[in-house]
């Protein structure tokens, strides 16, 4: 007994020559529900009511809308540089038949077709590396506008989890990133018209049930991840030490994103048999720890 996976079509809209998908619009909405729900955070008073605010928001909403377009950049040349990188290069360089199907000659057929490096529309975009574009906007932008770098990335932490969620949905939409074979019952044959169509006819994941991890990682890095920043600046009140929610979020998605792995078809063994993803989470588990470090070494009060 298993599930078959929906025959989804992966645009929404074709317009001639031109198609929306749904994993653009997924990153679209991800960012202005994000800045809708920053905004009413900063019209919340009682979040900022204790030092080092002093009633005070971190920025302004004009401050907000603007980053926005920063974070937008961001992601999208984060995202893509970090897969052609992590993923074209160090990944198919290392193991040419990698997981996933998309290798296909990477990276060699970066240089004889350059046009690959920039063809999103065949798929190719990196959480990490699209987390790191977007810290460095953010760091630009601060340094700009003369803000609080660490409270400013714990406003963006709080909200990220929305974009990361609907992106996992249109993963699934896009039947992509699929899970390992399973006999459970709501395991699912990622088999339908459009995969076939996609894929010169054939259906990548083959005709085996497996787990629709695009669905777990939605639950653990999406909805999860939402409700555990969104309880400790509310209640817990992690603002009052900018960059501790920062560091937790690192944390628990590295976390998060290690146990998804475990149900996620995995890419191929990278270091010994610890694949990409889950050697990238290591990194953020790490880096989140030290921006806690930082974060309570700020807020200790100076010895006389």
């Amino acid at each position: 007994m298993y599930l078959q996976f929906p025959d989804m079509d992966p645009v929404l809209i074709h317009l001639g020559p031109f198609a929306i998908r749904w994993y653009a619009l997924a990153y679209i909405t991800g960012l202005l529900v994000g800045w809708w729900l920053v905004l009413r955070m900063l019209h919340q008073k009682s979040l900022w009511k204790n030092p080092p605010f002093n009633g005070k928001p971190p920025m302004s909403d004009d401050d907000a809308g603007d980053l926005v377009v920063w974070a937008t950049l961001g992601v999208i040349l984060g995202g893509r540089i970090g897969w052609v990188i992590l993923y074209g290069f160090f990944l198919c360089g290392v193991t040419p038949d990698a997981g996933g199907g998309y290798c296909q000659g990477l990276p060699m057929d970066f240089f004889v077709h350059p046009i690959r490096i920039i063809a999103v529309w065949e798929g190719g975009m990196s959480f990490h590396g699209a987390a790191i574009g977007v810290l460095l906007a953010m760091w630009l932008f601060c340094r700009k506008r003369k803000l609080a770098m660490f409270s400013v990335a714990d406003l963006v932490c709080a909200v990220e989890p929305i974009g990361q969620g609907l992106g996992r949905l249109a993963n699934f939409v896009n039947g992509e990133l699929w899970g390992r074979p399973t006999t459970e019952p709501w395991g699912m044959v990622f088999c339908s018209p459009h995969i076939m169509a996609a894929n010169h006819g054939i259906c990548p994941a083959g005709n085996i049930p497996r787990h629709p991890s695009q669905l777990y990682e939605f639950a653990l890095e999406g909805v999860l991840m939402l409700i555990i920043m969104q309880v400790g600046i509310r209640k817990f009140r992690w603002q009052d030490t900018p960059g501790l929610a920062s560091g937790i979020f690192l944390i628990a998605y590295g976390v998060l994103r290690i146990v998804s792995e475990l149900f996620r078809e995995p890419d191929a063994p990278f270091i010994g048999p610890i694949t990409m993803g889950e050697t990238l989470s290591f990194a953020f588990i790490l880096g989140g720890a030290f921006v806690i470090w930082i974060a309570q070494r700020r807020k200790r009060p100076a010895v006389a």
